[in-house]
């Protein structure tokens, strides 16, 4: 299945209902292509959760939404067992009544409303997609993906994301105001009725699922995971930083190398692939020390801050001269016999 074609057709369909926001829909089909979830963050009234619901439409299999509130129970989510009563026997027993994270496509509307006890049902289920309930594992399939919406201005009636939810999310996409010509065209296209109606599915789950191994094909050189690693590895010693990001925000971001490569055409990864993805893949897993948050340090600079002081490795084409930086595809794009020494121009 063709990353590039599929990408395409999945703009064309989401465009129809999302106008603008190029880079967030390119991220959130990057998220789809690595069977990653997803967190959406923006002020009310920004399509977080359209765009959610769109995404969902345009993956074929299950759908189900939790509208996450102060009240809600983890069973609510995951499920629970019920006692059943056989009206010819007499005999009761147990039956398992699944909940509506047994879905294809989980959209955990506002996230952040409900408490950590009931936020904490979804750790197992995002990790390793199963849930464990009363001794009994039930898989949640291979295509399992959570889409999650927060708003990060209002904070009453709230609760914070524990950091090991936040490390679940392979990507935070952001959604801001539209342009003022943008706004215009959002009031012209929902005059009569609103465009979610009428996009069409864009892959089956088997597609998608053909889509993800593809995607994990694509080759990576070593210079450019040993450029991930040291990326990586400076968020755990910034002087502003309390906790860096973890070796699964550095297999977030290698995976998202790949999936930003397949989009564009290429069967390798470059240096600028990982400077694309770095903030969206890293910066929801850093923590600000308390004082540095006193001084508005946000994660987001922290890591742009890092893509300008931590240098790209090089490689010595065999028979040429000197050191010449693997920041293009020319670098990377070689046939896997050519032979390279890779050198660390950090040293």
């Amino acid at each position: 299945m063709n990353a590039k074609d599929t990408a395409a057709r999945f703009s064309t369909e989401l465009h129809r209902v999302i106008v603008g926001q190029e880079e967030t829909i390119r991220l959130a089909f990057m998220a789809l292509a690595l069977g990653g979830h997803i967190l959406i963050e923006g002020v009310p009234g920004t399509a977080k959760t359209l765009l959610a619901r769109s995404v969902a439409r345009l993956v074929g299999g299950s759908f189900k939404r939790i509208q996450f509130t102060p009240d809600l129970m983890p069973s609510d989510i995951t499920g629970t067992e019920v006692i059943e009563e056989n009206k010819s026997t007499g005999v009761r027993q147990l039956r398992f009544v699944p909940g509506p994270v047994f879905a294809n496509v989980v959209l955990a509307d506002e996230i952040n409303r409900t408490p950590p006890k009931t936020q904490a049902a979804l750790l197992q289920a995002m990790q390793e997609r199963t849930v464990t309930i009363d001794g009994r594992t039930h898989p949640l399939g291979s295509s399992f993906l959570v889409i999650a919406t927060q708003n990060p201005i209002e904070y009453e009636g709230t609760f914070a994301l524990p950091e090991a939810q936040l490390d679940r999310f392979m990507l935070r996409l952001r959604l801001g105001y539209p342009q003022p010509i943008e706004e215009i065209v959002i009031l012209d296209e929902q005059k009569r009725t609103h465009p979610l109606e009428d996009i069409e599915e864009v892959c089956s789950t088997e597609e998608l699922r053909e889509l993800q191994a593809a995607v994990r094909e694509i080759y990576v050189d070593s210079t450019v995971s040993d450029y991930i690693v040291r990326l990586v590895n400076a968020t755990r010693t910034h002087p502003d930083v309390y906790l860096g990001a973890s070796p699964r925000g550095s297999l977030a971001l290698y995976r998202a190398g790949q999936a930003l490569a397949a989009l564009l055409g290429r069967d390798y990864v470059i240096p600028d692939d990982v400077k694309m993805l770095a903030e969206p893949a890293l910066a929801h897993r850093l923590i600000i020390k308390t004082s540095s948050s006193i001084h508005d340090v946000q994660p987001a600079a922290v890591v742009r801050e890092l893509l300008d002081s931590v240098a790209i490795g090089a490689v010595h084409p065999t028979g040429q001269g000197g050191p010449r930086p693997l920041d293009s595809a020319a670098a990377v794009g070689r046939s896997s016999s050519s032979r390279t020494v890779v050198t660390d121009t950090t040293a």
